[in-house]
């Protein structure tokens, strides 16, 4: 990809990340993605910019994209096509039929619990999960979990916005990380 092409890609995705001071509570600056996804070209400019990154990464070596519920779910499916590869869904608890398996993360307060079918994805597949923001680092990393138990292989987690100062990306180990943006 050009660098000036992608500087000037990067900088239409950064103008439609708006922010919300104490919000949901006080102390939280909130990351809206919504005028994004109202542009299209933007949300376009996004798609090609992770898609860039894991093609230049990864080569082909990628069979399937995880969108996490459920923003994550916004960027899968048209990452995956924009890869050519499929797109798997991981889903909070008691959304999926069928059998499935979990893992629990904890939250602010509390614990919460991620599944997906079991039949989602076949031993030593090759996986990027993807979510619209990184912050604590606890849903990516219960994701990565949850793909181990099947046997999958996380290759790279990707994320539209990482909050850096809540060092999520520290919680993943050795798991590759990337964000378009990066916050404090």
């Amino acid at each position: 990809m050009h660098a000036a092409m992608s500087e000037s890609e990067l900088q239409l995705v950064a103008r439609r990340i708006r922010s919300f001071p104490d919000f949901p509570i006080p102390g939280v600056l909130f990351r809206d993605i919504s005028p994004l996804l109202k542009d299209p070209d933007s949300f376009r400019a996004s798609i090609r910019l992770l898609a860039g990154h894991l093609k230049s990464t990864h080569g082909g070596k990628i069979d399937y994209i995880a969108g996490l519920d459920s923003r994550g779910f916004l960027f899968g499916p048209s990452l995956a096509q924009e890869l050519g590869v499929g797109c798997v869904l991981i889903r909070k608890r008691g959304k999926l039929p069928g059998p499935t398996v979990s893992a629990s993360y904890s939250l602010e307060y509390g614990k919460a619990e991620l599944e997906i079918q079991k039949d989602a994805l076949e031993p030593g597949q090759k996986v990027v999960i993807v979510d619209d923001l990184l912050a604590t680092g606890g849903t990516m990393c219960a994701a990565c979990e949850l793909l181990s138990q099947l046997r999958a292989e996380v290759v790279e987690c990707v994320s539209l916005v990482e909050l850096t100062s809540l060092k999520g990306r520290e919680k993943l180990g050795p798991v590759p990380f990337f964000s378009l943006l990066q916050y404090e």
